[in-house]
């Protein structure tokens, strides 16, 4: 597999790269403006690759369904969902490395992805959502998937999740971009108690046809859902039960789908 790593201006104007067999790092020893992207090209899609898109933000097993891969730096609000260190400061590590075959069969967390995106990336898992309230970054359908499960408070980093702006029909799905088989679901939902609400039942609906209702409680920490192999490409959680409780903000911290790879 052959890789390469860009980083380009607003303009699209070439600021850095590198490229490798299997393997790629870039250090790029200057300060990132607004508008810079970073571009990962690969001669093979429908793969798996580890990537650190900063080393502050950590590396997350990604599948690409297209060779070209395009990550922009946030900058402003889009900021405030993400470690303050990361993208900061005049020299930074990207690395990109081909999964092994062997790395592929390994019971991990099949949904988490630290640097997704809103729109369509060709890059999953991808989290969506029907609603985020007030269109904040702090409250993005992406911050469910980032691997962080801190939820005993609201807000900027570390304490970002989805947040369903009061929506009783609030849905999020994830998507793994290929079939995967999923064995065991834990769900962190926020617990800043007595600001947050909480889910009494939820609804997780599979692309395979099947539904399940999912009691819960209120706690601070993970439900766990355990499966029979269950082949799926995607899920949704929706039909959102809310508790008898006064608060009116219910929200996802984290979701992480234990399984392997179809």
């Amino acid at each position: 597999m052959q890789l390469e790593l860009k980083v380009l201006d607003k303009d699209g104007s070439l600021l850095a790269c590198s490229s490798g067999e299997s393997e790629v790092n870039l250090v790029y020893k200057e300060e990132y403006n607004e508008g810079d992207k970073i571009v990962i090209n690969s001669d093979m899609k429908n793969c798996n690759l580890h990537v650190s898109i900063d080393d502050a933000i950590g590396a997350s097993t990604v599948y690409i369904t297209r060779n070209e891969i395009i990550y922009q730096i946030p900058f402003g609000d889009a900021r405030l969902s993400i470690s303050p260190k990361a993208f900061t400061g005049n020299i930074h590590l990207i690395t990109v490395k081909e999964a092994f075959e062997e790395e592929k069969r390994n019971y991990r967390n099949l949904a988490l992805n630290k640097m997704d995106q809103h729109g369509d990336t060709g890059c999953y898992p991808h989290g969506t959502a029907n609603v985020e309230t007030r269109g904040e970054a702090v409250f993005a359908a992406k911050n469910a998937i980032d691997g962080i499960t801190e939820n005993r408070s609201h807000g900027e980093w570390p304490y970002s999740s989805w947040g369903i702006n009061r929506r009783d029909d609030a849905e999020f799905k994830l998507e793994f971009g290929r079939s995967i088989i999923a064995e065991k679901i834990y769900l962190y939902t926020r617990a800043d108690f007595p600001h947050d609400n909480w889910w009494q039942r939820v609804t997780l609906t599979f692309s395979d046809g099947s539904s399940m209702d999912w009691e819960l409680e209120k706690s601070e920490k993970a439900h766990v859902l355990v499966l029979k192999e269950k082949k799926i490409e995607w899920l949704v959680l929706h039909h959102l039960i809310k508790a008898d409780d006064p608060s009116p903000f219910p929200a996802l911290t984290q979701m992480e789908v234990y399984g392997r790879e179809a």
